[in-house]
This record gives C-alpha cells, structure tokens and sequence, in this order.
C-alpha cells in the first residue's frame, strides 16, 4: 500500500545531533562576527541578511533532522534557495550574480539527482518514511541499488564540492560575505556529506566493496586537485575555498574506507573510519570557518582578497594575524591543533585497512595513504604562502599599509573559533569518544582497533612545551639579555634601502609546484616589453595562468552545447496554437504508453 503522506517527520539520533553541533559551532560564532562586518550597511540590507542568515542555519538543521524523504527534499531546497540569495546578495556586481548563477545551475542539477534517486526508492518502498526505505531494500534488484548509488552520489557530490562538481565552489564562496562563507564551507558543503553517511550507510547498507573504492577514488583526486590549485591562487577567498574541495576530499577518505571495509565483514576498520571522516568534518568546520572570518577581517580594512598586494597587516592587525595563524596552522594539520588528531586518526584507519586487505585492496589503502601525506604537505606549503605574504614582510599597497584591526564582534566571532580550534585538539582524549561511539552505532561494530594514545596525550603535551619554552624565552629576552644593542645598514644584496618590490611574491613562491604539477596545471605565460631603444627596455610586464581543465575541457563545452540546443529549439514555437496543441496530444500518448508498462 503506498503512502503518500509521511509517517515520520524528523529523526533525531545521535548522527542528527552530532550534525547540530557541528551547525551551531560555526553558525554562532558567524553570525557574532556579522554584527560588525555588516555595521556599514543599509537598515534594509542588515534585515534582508539577517534574515536570509536564520532561514539558511534553520533549513541546515531541519535537513539533518529530517526523518523521510520528503521533508528531507523541501528542507534540502530551501537551504540551497537561501544560500543562494545570501551569495548573490551583492547583486550590483556583476560577479556576484554570475558566481549565484553557476551555483544555482549546479546545485540543482544535484538536488535533479537525488530527487530521481528518491523516486525511484519510493515506487519500490511506497513510503517516504526511512524505516520503509530499509525494510524495502533487500526487495530491491543489485542494478537497481547501484543505479540509486549513483544518483545519490551525483548529487551530494555536487553540494559537497568533489571534483569534478566542484565548478561553483570557488566562485560561490569568494563573492558571498565572508561570515556566509564560513558557514557556507564550514556547514554546508558537509550536510552532503550526512546525506551520504544517512542513505548510503544507514539506509541502503552495506552494498558491495567497490562503492567504498569508489567513493576513495574520489576523495584522492578531491584531496590533490584541490590542494594543487589553492597553491597556485592569489585571491585569499578562492584560496581557501580550494582547500574547502581539498579537505572535503579528506573526510572522503574516512567514509570511502568505511563503505569498503564494511560489506568485507571488518567493521572494527569500517567504524574508524567513519570516526576519522565524522573529526575532520568538524575540525575543518572550525578552521576554515576561523580563516574565512579572518579573511573577512582583512578585506573590511583593507578592502583586498589579492594577497600580492598585502603584506605587513600583522603591524597593523596583530589580532587578525594571531587568529588566522591558529586557523593555518590547524588546516596544516601541524600538532597541538584540531587538524592533526583528525589526519592522525585517517592514517589509523589506513594502516588498520592496509594491515587487514589482501591484493589489491592493500595497494588501494597503500595509494590513499600516500596520497593523504602529500596532501598534508602542499597544504602546510601553501598556508606558509598565504600567511607570509599577506602578513609579514613589508605593505605592498597603500591599503595594506593604512589598515586598521577588527572591531569588538568581529574579533569576538574569531576568539571564539580559534579557541574551538585550540580545544579540539588538546581536548581530543575527551572528544574522540563520543564521536567513536557515534560511528559503532552507525557500523554497528562493538570495538575498534587503533590508538588513540598519541591523539590523546601528544597535543597537550607539545601544548605545555610550547607554553613553558614561549615563557621562559620571554623571560630571558626580557630580564637575561643585556648585551648593546647596535644598529648597521642590511646590504641586502646591494641594495641599502629595500622597499616592497624586493620582497618575495606569491607568484615566486608558488612557481617550484607550477613546474612540478605542469602536466596538469598546463601553465602559459605572457609577456610584454616596452622599449625606448633595441637595447633599453622601459617597461616589461610578466603574466603566467594555470589552465582550467575542467572548466575548459568540460564545462564549457558543455555549455555552449546546451545554448546550441537551447537556439535550436525555438524552431519548435513558432507561434502556432494548432501546432501547440499537437504538443499536449503527443506528451499525453507518451506518458500513457509510459505508464501501461508499470
């Protein structure tokens, strides 16, 4: 008997409240630091905004809340409606209506996919109700489940960023406020990543090894693609919404290797890495939310996201500074810091899987493994870039040189992240429990091997190291040192007086990983001089870009297909309501002949 009407509105698990946690840890500290960010703007824009910003925290916990199909689809559209309006809210700019554009485009090509997925588990199930759903199930043909997979994969892919459907991210993030940004990345980007946990794991079950692979597959090419292009970007707001692709493909890594481990029978494996999946999530939550607000800071004062023309802000916004190094060097995954324990417990999970696969299976773990240390490393590369050269040195521009710190809410909304950073790394012995217990109930497995030991007790200890080397440093300076101090003039290679030019650039410093990664960034340059004489050149301007391949090879082409079509087309509307009406007739035979087969 079919059911049209839901029997089961919301579902409030443990999984459901671990989600509200992770939304509730970012959206208030955001919405702290819009107070001042927005203080400039109109009576009319801070209402329109701040509403936009409860009706997006809202639908963000009514998604996960959810408890059928239904509800789940109208909460998952009025998310992406709100967040939306909230990137193209700068709608003067042409940028920002282009940026909500593709994100519209893209994101409902998604929700297309999950509502045929959905439609397709409703016809077999004839209930939206998720107890239905998994009874129906073990009814259901093995292509039919895999065609579901997929669906379902498309389209929470897309949400989430994974390359290939990560084309709107960086055009999105960069144009909406930054406190929309921190939620955007933070949050909402990792409600795709519950879909996945809820219907792939809890609701269709352990299906074949080969999703988990796939689903690795994935989160290796999100990790690196992503790592790789934030290395080669200038503009501080796309930088990090490359990292949010990257990372994303992180927490892949953790639910890719508990859906291949799971059907094999090693759920103890399966279960940690559900764990690794559910700690990065929340710590990359925190971080780049932290770095978001942070570059939110800096472009208020200085009204910049191109970090070439930076530099010296932490003389001028030493606060700022602090609060965007905590975030940099806990997306670096360096201890004591929340980014390390997660990527700790990844590697856990890989060497548990490597210790316990045979064949194949071991060279995949053994390929993730690698993939993941590499990515750990160009990503610790490219925050020493983003930090030092938009923060140390000397200014680049006079608005850089001019800036001024934060005010009160904005510095407030930063504490209090950067002080969750701190926590969920220290305090990682206390947290890593709740969450393993959250990933048995969603394995079912009752133990888990790996050690927890070094997560536990490494951060605080290289915590106290820290503080007591910091302190006692400070007291020799201060009290010990008491040699004269002598000024001389710095030759710096010839020249006495060094200015901004000198300094090294972001271009400079990103060129040893162009060349290492040429056979995909498939870099081009330009060049111009302007001479006054054959040999006196007076001006020379340089210029080098790295190739969009998806957008270029993909996209694009897709586009320019879908207007061809589109042009095509209008042959069919010629203005003839006789020729309309033989439309209805031929639509209506074939839904007919459609529906006589069922």
């Amino acid at each position: 008997m079919f059911s049209i009407f839901p029997k089961q509105l919301f579902l409030v698990d443990p999984l459901a409240v671990f989600f509200l946690i992770v939304i509730g840890l970012v959206c208030v500290p955001s919405a702290i630091f819009s107070i001042g960010y927005m203080k400039e703007e109109s009576r009319r824009k801070k209402a329109i905004g701040w509403s936009l910003l409860v009706i997006f925290a809202l639908s963000m916990c009514l998604v996960v809340t959810a408890g059928n199909l239904f509800s789940f689809l109208v909460f998952w559209e009025i998310m992406s409606l709100a967040s939306y309006f909230l990137v193209v809210s700068d709608f003067k700019h042409e940028k920002s209506v282009s940026a909500g554009t593709i994100y519209l485009i893209m994101t409902h090509a998604g929700t297309a996919c999950i509502m045929a997925a959905f439609f397709m588990l409703y016809n077999y199930a004839g209930s939206f109700d998720y107890n239905a759903l998994k009874e129906a199930i073990t009814r259901l043909p093995a292509n039919f489940i895999n065609i579901i997979f997929l669906l379902l994969f498309i389209g929470f892919a897309t949400k989430a960023g994974v390359v290939p459907f990560h084309i709107w991210l960086p055009y999105a993030h960069p144009q909406a406020p930054s406190h929309i940004s921190s939620i955007m990345s933070g949050v909402m980007i990792k409600i795709a990543i519950y879909g996945m946990i809820r219907f792939f794991i809890t609701i269709l079950g352990p299906g074949p090894a080969w999703w988990g692979a796939f689903i690795l597959t994935f989160g290796i090419i999100s990790c690196l693609v992503g790592v790789i292009y934030a290395l080669m970007e200038h503009d501080l707001k796309k930088l990090l919404a490359y990292h949010s692709v990257e990372n994303i493909g992180i927490i892949l890594l953790g639910v890719g290797t508990a859906m291949f481990f799971w059907p094999l029978g090693i759920a103890p494996v399966a279960a940690l890495g559900i764990c690794a999946g559910l700690y990065h999530l929340v710590n990359h939550a925190l971080f780049k939310g932290l770095l978001f607000l942070c570059s939110g800071s800096v472009y208020k004062a200085t009204g910049l996201r191109d970090i070439e023309k930076m530099g010296g802000l932490i003389k001028v916004m030493p606060a700022t500074a602090l609060f965007f190094l905590i975030g940099a060097m806990g997306i670096s995954a360096l201890p004591p810091l929340n980014g390390f324990v997660s990527e700790w417990i990844t590697f856990q999970a890989f060497f548990a899987g490597i210790m316990q696969a045979q064949g194949g299976a071991k060279f995949f773990m053994i390929l993730s493994t690698a993939a993941l240390a590499l990515t750990g490393g160009l990503a610790a590369a490219c925050f020493v870039k983003a930090f030092g050269i938009s923060f140390l040195a000397m200014p680049r521009s006079a608005r850089a040189k001019e800036a001024k710190e934060a005010g009160f809410s904005m510095k407030a909304g930063m504490v209090i992240m950067s002080g969750c950073v701190i926590m969920f790394g220290i305090g990682a012995g206390f947290i890593i429990p709740p969450i393993m217990n959250i990933s048995r109930g969603v394995i079912g497995a009752d133990s888990v091997r790996g050690s927890f030991y070094m997560v536990s007790v490494l951060p605080p200890l290289i915590a106290g190291v820290l503080i007591v080397s910091g302190a006692a440093l400070f007291l020799w300076f201060k009290f010990g040192m008491r040699t004269k101090q002598v000024s001389y003039n710095t030759w710096d290679c010839g020249y006495y007086r060094t200015d901004s030019r000198n300094e090294y650039t972001a271009t400079a410093f990103s060129k040893p990983f162009r060349i290492a990664f040429s056979f995909f960034l498939l870099p081009y340059r330009k060049t111009e001089k302007i001479r006054d004489s054959f040999y006196h050149v007076r001006k020379f301007t340089y210029e080098t870009h790295t190739t969009m391949i998806f957008k270029n090879y993909f996209y694009e082409p897709l586009a320019r297909l879908v207007y061809s079509a589109a042009f095509k087309m209008r042959k069919l509307q010629p203005g003839s309501i006789h020729l309309y009406i033989f439309y209805i007739f031929i639509t209506l035979a074939g839904l007919l002949a459609f529906a006589s087969l069922f």
